[in-house]
């Protein structure tokens, strides 16, 4: 198959941490035509939809890890499977991607399908499981924020669009910073925030649970640094190996159905103690950590279910 990787620089990244690395060199592996093209390079040409692409190949060694060749205008109609692997933020850039890649279905399958990634962003779609779900507010409005932290004392309150753990903030019951906080988010973003009551079992870890096609086939933790509330691996969270528990298995048979009829092939969950945080569509991570533990190839059973669907 020919498959297009939209994402950010190919240069800079990690190669022991990746996951679109990963997803390149096993599609390599099995035989597939790979071309690579930034976002910015995605154009709507008088009714196609079109990217400046290169073609590419990996290999397992950082900074020789991509061999691009020249520039040339490709038509991904004439593709059989898109990426759509950059991260967010998931603004107005990301989002008019969504748009053009979704004119390219059914002909050309976009993983994961762009139409639910713009309407299912990862702190949005967790709302329609509030059984799964600790305490939750999305607002604008200071006061509803006010009352929230009033009613739990102890809160998480972060960006509704962000992402990395960046501008995550713990506020306990002797906190006096909503107010200024407040100030800060609203004062550079029309977005509304949302804030999650604090759940202590964070300081055990927040566990990314991997999906594929609606299926669990693992997770690690996360476990955040000393005097940090965040976990994630961006801002120094330790990954552990860990197992599904019971309560794992429980969420992730009442999301499957709704992940695979969305089109949502690879996502990463967050759980924390028996609560699920957030849905990652946009661009999951994890999968080399939870290979390197488990000794599982999550990028095979992600290609097996690309294969399988372009028949």
């Amino acid at each position: 198959m020919k498959i297009a990787f939209q994402m950010d620089p190919i240069g800079p990244i990690d190669i022991n941490a990746d996951s679109t690395f990963r997803l390149a060199e096993e599609a390599q592996a099995r035989g597939h035509e790979l071309y690579y093209y930034l976002p910015d390079h995605l154009s709507f040409q008088e009714g196609r939809i079109m990217a400046r692409a290169r073609t590419l190949k990996v290999k397992r060694v950082q900074g020789e890890h991509a061999e691009l060749g020249p520039l040339q205008l490709i038509d991904l109609s004439e593709v059989d499977v898109v990426w759509l692997r950059q991260d967010p933020p998931f603004d107005m850039h990301y989002i008019t991607t969504t748009h053009l890649l979704e004119r390219l279905v059914p002909d050309t399958l976009v993983v994961n399908d762009p139409f639910w990634v713009r309407n299912s962003p990862e702190k949005l779609l967790v709302l329609n499981f509030p059984e799964l779900t600790p305490p939750t507010t999305v607002a604008r409005d200071l006061e509803t924020i006010r009352e929230f932290k009033a009613k739990h004392g102890d809160i998480i309150l972060k960006p509704l669009y962000g992402n990395g753990g960046a501008g995550v903030f713990r506020l306990d019951e002797n906190d006096r910073n909503l107010s200024s906080l407040y100030e800060l988010f609203t004062g550079f973003s029309r977005e509304p925030l949302i804030v999650q009551k604090y759940l202590p079992a964070v300081t055990k870890g927040d566990k990314r649970v991997i999906l594929v096609d609606g299926e669990p086939v693992g997770a690690i933790n996360r476990v955040p640094a000393a005097n940090e509330v965040r976990s994630n691996m961006h801002v120094g969270g330790r990954p552990e190996k860990v197992e599904l528990t019971e309560r794992d298995r429980e969420i992730c048979a009442a999301i499957g159905p709704v992940l695979r009829e969305k089109g949502q092939v690879f996502v990463g969950i967050d759980v924390i103690g028996d609560w699920l945080t957030e849905i990652n569509v946009t661009s999951p991570t994890g999968i080399q950590e939870l290979e390197r533990f488990d000794g599982v190839n999550v990028a095979g059973k992600i290609w097996q279910a690309i294969e399988a669907k372009r028949g």
